[in-house]
C-alpha cells in the first residue's frame, strides 16, 4: 500500500472551489419541511438477553416520506438521568448487528442510538429509485435530486438526531454524532442541516464528499458503482455530478457550525484524503483533524475509537 493522493503538506492547503447548485438551501429546506409533516413517533421495544449493565431497546422512528426507520437504543443501567446520547450512522452495506456490538459508549456512561441505513440492512427503502441504476446504492434514483437515494438517507439521519433528543432519559442539549466512512459522510450532512441540535460531530474518513474528484482518483469501494453507471451512460457525466452536488459533503461543511473532529488516512483508496481535507477546509465551525499516515480505509481503528471515547466523555460529561 502506498500514498494514493496528494502529499500531506499539500493536503493542509487543499481547499478547492465548491460546485454548489443555486437552489441548494431551498432544496434542503423544502425536503426537511416535508419530512417534518410526519410525526417522529419514536417507539422503544426492550430487548431481553444477557446484558445486565445496559438497557437495550429496538427503536423505530419516522424518517423520510413517513417511512419507519429502525435501529438500537442503548443506555447504561442505573445511571442518573438525563443522559447524553451519541447517534451512530453505519458504514456502507453494514447492518446494525446486535446490541452487544455497541457497548463501548454505554460503558462510558453515554446513551447511543444506532440508526439502520434504509435498504442496506433490516430497514427497507420503500421509495426505491427511478431510472437506470447499477447494483448498489450510489446510483439509485440518480436521475434527479428528488429521487436520489441519499436524499432519503440524509433526512432519516436528521430525524434520528431529533428522535434521540426525544427518547426517555436523554438530555437533548447533549447529543453528538460519531461515525466513519459512509456514516461519517451522512454525519457531515447532518452537521450542515442540524448543527443547532448537536454538541459535536466525530467524522472518521468520511465518504460522500467531492464525488467527481473521488471517482476520478480511483474506482475503489462504492465509487465503482458510479464508474459502472457512467460507462453504460456515456456523456451523462455533467448531469450525474450535478445531481450529486446536492449531496456533496463539502457543501454541507460550509454550513456546519457544530465543533467537528475529522480523521483522514493517507493510504485510503476508498475515501481519498484530499476529499476529506476539502471538507475539513470548507467546514465553517470549529474543527480538528487527525491524520493516520500509514493507514488505509480502516483509519485509526481501535486507537481512534479510544481517542473518541475520551473526547466524548469530556464533551458530553455530567453538567448537573
Amino acid at each position: 500500500m502506498a500514498l494514493v493522493d496528494l502529499p500531506l503538506e499539500q493536503l493542509w492547503r487543499y481547499r478547492p472551489d465548491r460546485e454548489e447548485p443555486a437552489d441548494f438551501d431551498a432544496f434542503w429546506n423544502r425536503t426537511l419541511a416535508e419530512a417534518r409533516e410526519f410525526p417522529l413517533d419514536p417507539v422503544l421495544r426492550r430487548q431481553d438477553g444477557p446484558l445486565t449493565l445496559v438497557d437495550a431497546f429496538e427503536v423505530e422512528f419516522t424518517g423520510f416520506g413517513g417511512h419507519r426507520i429502525g435501529g438500537w437504543f442503548l443506555r447504561p443501567s442505573n445511571r442518573p438521568e438525563p443522559l447524553p446520547c451519541v447517534v451512530r450512522y453505519l458504514g456502507y452495506t453494514v447492518g446494525r448487528g446486535r446490541p452487544h456490538q455497541w457497548l463501548s459508549l454505554p460503558a462510558c456512561g453515554l446513551a447511543t442510538l444506532v440508526m439502520d441505513t434504509r435498504g442496506q440492512s433490516d430497514t427497507a427503502d420503500p421509495a426505491g429509485g427511478s431510472g437506470a441504476e447499477v447494483p448498489g446504492f450510489l446510483t439509485r434514483g440518480l436521475t434527479c435530486p428528488e429521487t436520489y437515494y441519499y436524499r432519503r438517507v440524509y433526512v432519516d439521519a436528521v430525524r434520528a438526531v431529533e428522535a434521540a433528543g426525544s427518547l426517555p432519559g436523554v438530555d437533548p442539549a447533549r447529543i453528538a454524532v460519531a461515525a466513519g466512512s459512509q456514516g461519517a459522510g451522512v454525519g457531515l450532512a447532518v452537521a450542515g442541516l442540524a448543527s443547532a441540535r448537536l454538541r459535536a460531530v466525530l467524522l472518521d474518513v468520511p465518504s460522500l464528499t467531492m464525488f467527481r474528484r473521488a471517482t476520478e482518483i480511483g474506482a475503489a469501494g462504492s465509487r465503482a458503482e458510479l464508474v459502472a453507471y457512467l460507462k453504460a451512460n456515456r456523456g451523462r457525466e455533467d448531469d450525474v455530478f450535478a445531481t450529486l452536488s446536492y449531496f456533496d459533503g463539502v457543501n454541507f461543511a460550509a454550513r456546519a457550525r457544530v465543533p467537528a473532529w475529522f480523521s483522514a488516512a493517507l493510504m485510503d483508496p476508498v475515501c481519498p484524503p484530499s476529499t476529506v481535507f476539502a471538507a475539513y477546509h470548507h467546514y465553517a465551525g470549529d474543527k480538528h483533524m487527525r491524520v493516520w499516515p500509514y493507514n488505509g480505509h480502516e483509519g485509526g481503528g481501535g486507537d481512534q475509537e479510544a481517542e473518541h471515547l475520551e473526547l466524548l466523555a469530556s464533551l458530553l460529561g455530567d453538567e448537573r
